[in-house]
């Protein structure tokens, strides 16, 4: 895992480097959800990188050795109603502004992964963070094990649509069924709005 960002601000005299990352931005359903962590940069967890790239039981197993590891962690949700008023980028945006002024050790600067969103913290922001960055990348992780897990709770009240396999996206198989029986309280309604009138119905 590349540590180039991360190493670029130690040597500037930074101390306390934080990654942000965002899971969550495209599904019809759910919350996005947001970490903001800072982790020792002298004790590498072998195996972090992009999520998306990884196994789900590989991500379920560094995301509890990186939370173990983790300097400070915190994990926010925004939900589908405030998705729907905010619009989804202020959305990411409040999130992980959330995520990072939350955070129990106040950061010297926060690696943010994607193009600069002018957040209201001390930031650098990195295309394809969670590629080029451990602590991004960690982050990535734990937002995502965060979000899968919850989508598989959120299907036990909800088990009509399948939310344990999609996590919220939308497949064939989602949208079929939004449209033969109609959006649940965690859907997104200006995301399904292509496909389902709310008006009509």
């Amino acid at each position: 895992m590349n540590l180039e960002y991360e190493r670029k601000h130690l040597q500037n005299g930074l101390k306390f480097i934080a990654g942000v990352d965002e899971v969550g931005r495209g599904p019809l359903a759910g919350p996005v959800v947001c970490c903001a962590i800072i982790m020792p940069l002298d004790d590498i967890i072998y195996g972090v990188t992009d999520s998306k790239k990884l196994s789900g039981k590989k991500r379920e197993t560094l995301a509890e050795i990186i939370k173990e590891k983790a300097i400070a962690c915190n994990i926010v949700e925004v939900s589908e109603t405030q998705i729907d008023q905010l619009n989804i980028l202020n959305a990411v945006k409040k999130c992980m502004t959330d995520a990072v002024n939350g955070l129990s050790v106040k950061p010297d600067i926060t690696l943010v992964d994607g193009v600069d969103t002018h957040l209201p913290i001390n930031a650098e922001y990195v295309v394809k963070g969670d590629l080029k960055s451990y602590t991004i990348g960690c982050a990535s992780i734990v937002a995502k094990v965060y979000r899968d897990r919850l989508m598989v709770e959120k299907a036990k009240e909800f088990p009509e649509y399948g939310f344990e396999n999609h996590k919220g996206y939308g497949t064939k198989v989602h949208i079929e069924k939004i449209k033969e029986i109609g959006p649940c309280k965690l859907h997104r309604r200006t995301f399904i709005k292509n496909f389902w009138d709310e008006q009509a119905k």
